[in-house]
């Protein structure tokens, strides 16, 4: 739960991070575009003070003209009066081109189109009467033109517009300033918003972390808790099999002395009261003699059925004639019986006595295995020592199986492996298809029949 809490505010924080370089972004967006606007504008009005102060110059110089020739009536004058008066010209068709949708330009421009145009006209008719008599006429003219209001008028309003745009240039620097200003704060809150996230998500991460590592331990400690109790549960299981396959020995071991001692003897003498009877009769009933025949052959297919169950039960030549012996008839009576071919390589070794009947039980089972699987046509069966452990093999040269699928005798493998294992021994078993199989037991050396 704390991982994933955890992990939510680590994304909260980054979401946070990206929607701030979001907002960022537009802000800059939107200030690029103001700046380049108002920049834009600055040069405009930089480019109208420029043409406004030429615009003055000229005016100046076709005044200064002017006003020249009308104190010498030197023609040479007039040239400088009629460039001035060019150029003025120029300067306002650029002007209104450029400022056409600025009235408050064009409303200092257009009074100045009649302007230039009186005096253009003056300084036609003045060229037009060179030494005639209405040169007089017209220079009479070009003074009214020299010394009317309106002039005066002009040279005001062009001096006004040169202050409004420089007040204008000074507002536009001044916002690009507080563009610049604001672009900047705004570029050092976000980066002082990036380290601050930068900083939580490392907080986070090392956080997390430390979380996971936590969480790793805690998980190591329950596996192994659960190993170690897997581990008890498993000797306790291996402990409980020896016990039940003990008491299910001992069990048959008291089954089989019975029936050895009181059903044997109760059919040994029953067989025994049947021929004593038999031969008191002689021939004297011949009908009586037959059925006490009879019950002779009875008692002892009894008799034999109660062998071989003691046999199964608990074979006596375990404890008669040792396990190599036992073994060795327990081999060749399967042989005998299935038709196969036997190969025994016994040697006597040290194993206590309830050993000794656990490896009679698992080669019973692998050999009944292979009597039902295998379609062995020999077998090779051996024990003996090998480096302080008891070495038991069973061989054939059967079908075989695929080790890695589960065979069809897996409880009898299960049953098998158990057994050795509750004994301290391990069992394994090796096999493929057509080569026939290998099960092979190892078990501790008792020590006390050394």
């Amino acid at each position: 739960m704390k991982l994933l809490i955890s992990g939510r505010r680590g994304t909260l924080v980054v979401a946070l991070a990206c929607v701030a370089a979001v907002v960022f972004m537009i802000h800059s967006e939107q200030s690029y575009w103001r700046a380049s606007t108002a920049l834009e504008k600055m040069a405009a009005n930089e480019e109208l003070s420029v043409r406004t102060a030429e615009l003055l110059k000229n005016l100046a110089y076709a005044h200064a003209g002017q006003v020249e020739f009308l104190l010498t009536q030197e023609s040479r004058h007039l040239e400088a009066f009629g460039q001035g008066l060019a150029l003025s010209e120029s300067t306002v068709r650029l002007l209104e081109l450029k400022f056409e949708q600025d009235p408050q330009v064009l409303s200092v421009l257009r009074p100045m189109d009649s302007l230039l145009a009186a005096r253009q006209q003056a300084l036609a008719q003045i060229e037009q009467c060179a030494g005639k008599p209405c040169r007089g006429e017209a220079v009479m003219r070009l003074r009214q033109l020299a010394d009317g209001a309106p002039l005066n008028n002009l040279w005001a309003s062009l001096a006004e517009m040169l202050r409004l745009e420089a007040w204008r240039i000074g507002e536009q620097r001044r916002q690009i300033g507080k563009i610049l200003a604001i672009g900047r704060v705004g570029l050092i809150g976000l980066c002082a918003f990036s380290l601050l996230a930068l900083l939580l998500y490392l907080h986070r991460t090392l956080k997390l972390t430390h979380q996971m590592q936590d969480s790793r331990r805690t998980l190591q400690d329950d596996r192994d808790q659960l190993k170690d109790e897997a581990a008890i549960s498993t000797l306790m299981l291996t402990e409980l099999t020896q016990h039940l396959l003990t008491a299910r020995e001992d069990e048959r071991g008291r089954l089989a002395r019975n029936l050895h001692d009181e059903l044997g003897a109760l059919l040994t003498s029953a067989k025994l009261d049947a021929a004593r009877i038999k031969s008191r009769l002689g021939g004297a009933a011949p009908e009586a003699s037959e059925r006490l025949s009879h019950l002779v052959n009875t008692l002892n297919a009894s008799i034999a059925l109660g062998r071989n169950i003691i046999e199964d039960l608990r074979p006596s030549t375990l404890s008669n004639l040792g396990l190599v012996a036992t073994l060795e008839i327990l081999v060749r009576e399967f042989a005998e019986a299935k038709g196969l071919e036997a190969h025994c390589d016994l040697h006597p070794v040290e194993l206590a006595s309830s050993t000794e009947i656990v490896v009679f039980r698992v080669i019973q089972e692998a050999i009944t295995n292979i009597s039902k699987y295998a379609q062995a046509k020999q077998i090779w069966v051996q024990m003996g020592r090998d480096e302080g452990w008891i070495k038991v093999s069973v061989r054939d040269d059967g079908v075989g199986f695929d080790s890695e699928v589960t065979p069809r005798s897996a409880y009898g493998l299960l049953g098998m492996r158990l057994r050795i294992e509750a004994e301290g021994g391990r069992l394994t078993v090796q096999s493929e298809l057509g080569k026939g199989s290998l099960i092979q037991m190892l078990l501790p050396v008792d020590p006390h029949r050394r």
